[in-house]
């Protein structure tokens, strides 16, 4: 219970300081006149002005509050899995408490600071401010950081109404040795190197300088190559990509003795390989309706660049116009096919047959060519079942049909086969097309009027019509072919009966033809979607085997595929930490990194408190390191220092609440007015007495 003497007029001030004014005027006017009574006047206005004025006595009941001394621990990576650290803060987190709680009049609040989502490091600032908007200011009477003074949102530090202590981890002779990638592009043209930047640096109490380590660079997770690379200097490093699309190149720098961690040790880069050019050779035979169906395909696409070979007058022609008035230029046949051919991606027969422009060991190199890793492309028409055929050539050694001889001119419906509706080039074609009811085996699209009778020679059928092979597919050695037993394609770019997905069924077999990673038979690759990835599986076999998976630590886990479409399987695994993962099942194999492989937890792993430095010195607190003891606590008063060798200080707030106010006057009315009445009369007595 407390109390203090307070005013509480019984009319508005403005009105008592009215009254008062007009009173020192009478008062005033009473002293000119010569009134013997006029300080027993002044008397009786005092004591009715005090009267007004209600002198009274407020006496409060107040509850007294505790102080609040407000913890953060930090628990993310850097703090949990580098060191002993962990162990640190759960011996001074177990003694701090109890001594907090020893205090009379305290209460404690630990608040937990863990690894958030993505890579957005230690948020030691977010979770203060956080912590302190839920309590009144008034009771904070300190506030403890448990840490390694490694934080990534220094500029959201709220502001602070106490003493801020800083509590390191770590060791004074910590030390570390990591890997930085300075210059890493997202996409690289295929054939062209590509230069990356890394730098190898060492950090904290170094024991001993070190000019060389060894570097080892894998792609893929293949074996590693290893270098010798010198620290604290930026590397240049040329890179050729494999392969086309996602390519994965990790380096990593072996553990060193005595480093904290090796979390950091490695980086993942991932480059997209592109094509630069694709260079298609396009041979086409005598003019026919759809003549310019590959032509207008090839030339929607910018990437392509097409050479254009057309036959419009064939050597046995015989008009009597002499050569060197003739308008047509040779065409460069040897140059293309015997010096040149390799430069090119792709080349296309469409309806062309021996006719002797090309001699047999011009199409003895093409069949080379495909042995070699080459792609060819066979649209055969009428001339493929004949004596001229191209089968009947070198060539035909690499074609994935051999033609009866028989030519069916009759209408039908192209089909995609059980096989196509697996494999990537017609896989969906007809869902695609028009819509996910339509029946991948009945397709609406238009009819075809013309179909040479093959024979597959081992090869893929993945279209067919009347019962018998439409598009083959076939690889040879390193490169690939296909068969187009049709030369009525063309009716779908018309819109006959509705057309048909003519485009896209060209763009996937051309694109199949020249190895796109994407349109792989048989792959295995991974997406990934912030903690978790989707593992995806195509095959042409109707099952396939569990996924093993390889994480950052080395642990292993088996998935179990399941088949979400004919020939696609998928499984989704939620990751219990970023970094890079290896994936197999059979011959397959992949590499998948979540996330960077050193986030930003293990950039700066030193325990240092210079970044909380200026917070702390706002505040007279201190920076204490836990290896030198868990400090005792002391009570400082508001703006002395609080902190010191071995200690610090908690600033006492005092606070409470008002339980009940009671307001008594001090003088009864009763007697203001008595005493006013006693001075006005013995004024009027001194004054009618004289």
């Amino acid at each position: 219970m407390t109390g203090q003497i307070i005013f509480d007029p019984l009319i508005e001030w403005p009105l008592l300081w009215l009254a008062i004014a007009v009173a020192a005027l009478f008062l005033g006017f009473s002293i000119w006149r010569g009134l013997s009574g006029w300080w027993l006047r002044s008397l009786a206005a005092i004591v009715l002005a005090t009267a007004l004025a209600n002198p009274s006595l407020q006496q409060e009941d107040r509850t007294p509050l505790t102080d609040i001394v407000v913890l953060v621990v930090d628990e993310t990576a850097s703090q949990t899995q580098i060191s002993d650290r962990s162990e640190q803060v759960d011996q001074a987190l177990e003694t701090l408490r109890t001594r907090i709680e020893a205090r009379p009049n305290t209460e404690l609040r630990v608040v937990t600071l863990r690894d958030g989502e993505g890579d957005a490091g230690s948020e030691l600032m977010t979770t203060l401010a956080q912590s302190l908007s839920e309590e009144p200011m008034a009771r904070i009477a300190g506030m403890l950081l448990l840490t390694d003074g490694q934080l990534h949102d220094i500029e959201r530090a709220p502001a602070l109404p106490a003493p801020l202590h800083v509590l390191l981890t770590g060791r004074d002779g910590d030390w570390d040795r990591r890997l930085i990638v300075k210059n890493a592009p997202a996409f690289a043209i295929l054939g062209e190197p590509v230069t990356l930047t890394v730098r190898i640096e060492d950090q904290g109490d170094v024991p001993r300088e070190t000019e060389q380590v060894q570097l080892q660079v894998s792609v893929d997770g293949d074996p590693p190559l290893t270098f010798n690379a010198p620290v604290g200097q930026d590397i240049d490093l040329p890179v050729s990509l494999p392969h086309g699309g996602m390519n994965v190149i990790q380096f990593i720098v072996p553990e060193a003795p005595g480093e904290i961690t090796d979390r950091n040790n490695a980086a993942v880069v991932q480059i997209n390989g592109v094509r630069d050019r694709l260079r298609v050779l396009l041979v086409s035979g005598e003019p026919h309706a759809g003549e310019r169906t590959w032509r207008n395909l090839l030339k929607s696409d910018s990437s392509v660049d097409l050479v254009h070979f057309t036959i419009l007058r064939p050597p046995e022609k015989h008009d009597g116009i002499p050569v060197e008035e003739l308008s047509l230029i040779a065409f460069p046949t040897r140059e293309l096919f015997i010096d040149k051919i390799n430069e090119f991606d792709l080349i296309i027969f469409d309806r062309y047959k021996r006719r002797g422009i090309l001699p047999g060991f011009y199409l003895e190199s093409i069949a080379n060519y495909v042995r070699n890793g080459g792609a060819v492309l066979v649209a055969a028409g009428p001339d493929f079942a004949g004596v001229d055929s191209l089968y009947r050539s070198d060539l035909g050694l690499v074609l994935p049909g051999a033609p009866t001889a028989r030519v069916i001119e009759q209408p039908f419906l192209p089909q995609i086969t059980d096989l196509g509706q697996r494999h990537p080039v017609t896989e969906g074609l007809a869902n695609g097309y028009l819509d996910e009811t339509v029946d991948e085996a009945d397709p609406e699209w238009g009819r075809w009027f013309r179909l040479i009778e093959v024979t597959a020679r081992g090869s893929d059928v993945v279209m067919g019509g009347m019962e018998r092979p439409l598009l083959l597919l076939d690889r040879v050695d390193e490169g690939r072919v296909a068969l187009m037993a049709s030369d009525h394609a063309w009716l779908w770019s018309r819109g006959f009966e509705g057309g048909g997905p003519q485009l896209e069924l060209l763009r996937r077999l051309a694109h199949w033809l020249m190895k796109e990673p994407d349109l792989e038979e048989e792959a295995l690759w991974a997406e990934p979607n912030g903690q978790s990835m989707q593992i995806i599986r195509r095959s042409l076999g109707e099952n396939v085997g569990t996924v093993t998976v390889i994480g950052p630590d080395g642990e292993e886990i088996a998935l179990e595929m399941e088949e979400v479409s004919p020939g696609r399987f998928e499984a989704t695994y939620d990751a219990p930490e970023i970094g890079l993962y290896r994936l197999s099942e059979g011959d397959q194999g992949a590499v998948i990194a979540l996330g960077p492989t050193a986030p930003r937890e293990f950039v700066e792993t030193i325990a240092s408190g210079d970044k909380l430095e200026p917070l702390v010195d706002q505040t007279n607190g201190g920076i204490l390191r836990l290896q030198d003891g868990v400090p005792a606590i002391r009570s400082v008063r508001e703006g002395r220092p609080a902190a010191g060798r071995g200690w610090i200080g908690l600033t006492p707030r005092q606070a409470y609440v008002t339980a009940d106010v009671t307001v008594t006057s001090l003088v009864p009315a009763w007697l203001f007015l008595l005493l006013a009445a006693l001075f006005a009369t013995g004024a009027w007595l001194r004054e009618g007495r004289r």
